[in-house]
């Protein structure tokens, strides 16, 4: 569980998001917050909206209805430019990793810096070699993406994500793509980050790092929130739930 609990102040707020495909709802008025330093994991079954609710989050998805307020503004209302600022602060890391092909894993990481904050360049390779070590590659610098591992990629894809000294950092299902035995390697980084004091919404279905990273619980169904709770509450078999919860872990049995 991260250090700094939920004890800091409220960073994001998500009001009533409402998302559709067309007229299929998807999003059905989903409210979720979270404090700094704070990590909330958020699980449930397939196409139950999650990872369009972080997208959301990020405006990568169109938000029909509601609001999303960061550090009590609004981006949802914001114009262009100021959205395009406040999203500056919330790093997200992908399924599929997004790396440029053409760059080593230290410009892919230094890259956003130099040209979207302008670093200077020999600042910004010096902070991305950091961050490489703080992610457990600090001998991969130079090594091009089709030279590592799905579990590597994925952790140059998050030391990316940190050099824009994001205030949140957003995970979509970042273990998806990975083979078993690289899993392990991604969510110890995300972990360490967490326990470190960086908020963190999780969208995934590793209920085991749910259970050891997370202050939160949440479990959405139907385009909707159905619960939230501590980590031992939420998968104590014995605490009474909404009986789609219940389902739902009863599942992770078999």
């Amino acid at each position: 569980m991260s250090a700094a609990g939920m004890a800091g102040e409220r960073l994001m707020d998500a009001v009533a998001i409402h998302n559709s495909y067309g007229e299929l709802p998807v999003l059905r008025g989903v409210d979720l917050g979270v404090s700094r330093g704070e990590c909330v994991c958020v699980v449930g079954p397939s196409g139950s909206g999650k990872s369009t609710f972080l997208r959301c989050l990020n405006l990568l998805e169109t938000i029909n209805s509601g609001r999303v307020l960061f550090e009590g503004r609004d981006i949802v209302a914001a114009g262009r430019k100021d959205a395009t600022l406040i999203r500056r602060r919330i790093g997200m890391v992908f399924q599929n990793f997004e790396l440029f092909g053409h760059l080593s894993a230290l410009d892919n990481v230094a890259l956003a810096p130099i040209h979207v904050k302008g670093e200077a360049p020999a600042r910004a390779r010096e902070r991305a070699e950091h961050l490489l070590a703080k992610v457990h590659l600090p001998t991969k610098a130079d090594a091009f993406p089709d030279e590592l591992s799905g579990g590597q990629q994925q952790r140059v894809a998050i030391a990316r994500a940190l050099a824009m000294e994001p205030a949140l950092m957003l995970y979509d299902e970042p273990t998806s793509a990975l083979d078993p035995e690289t899993v392990g390697e991604v969510l110890q980084v995300m972990g360490e980050l967490a326990a470190e004091g960086m908020t963190s919404i999780v969208v995934t279905h590793e209920m085991g790092f749910a259970r050891r990273a997370a202050n939160r619980v949440v479990f959405m169904d139907g385009g909707v929130v159905v619960h939230e709770a501590p980590p031992d509450s939420f998968f104590d078999r014995a605490a009474d739930k909404p009986e789609r919860l219940t389902r739902f872990l009863g599942r992770l049995d078999h």
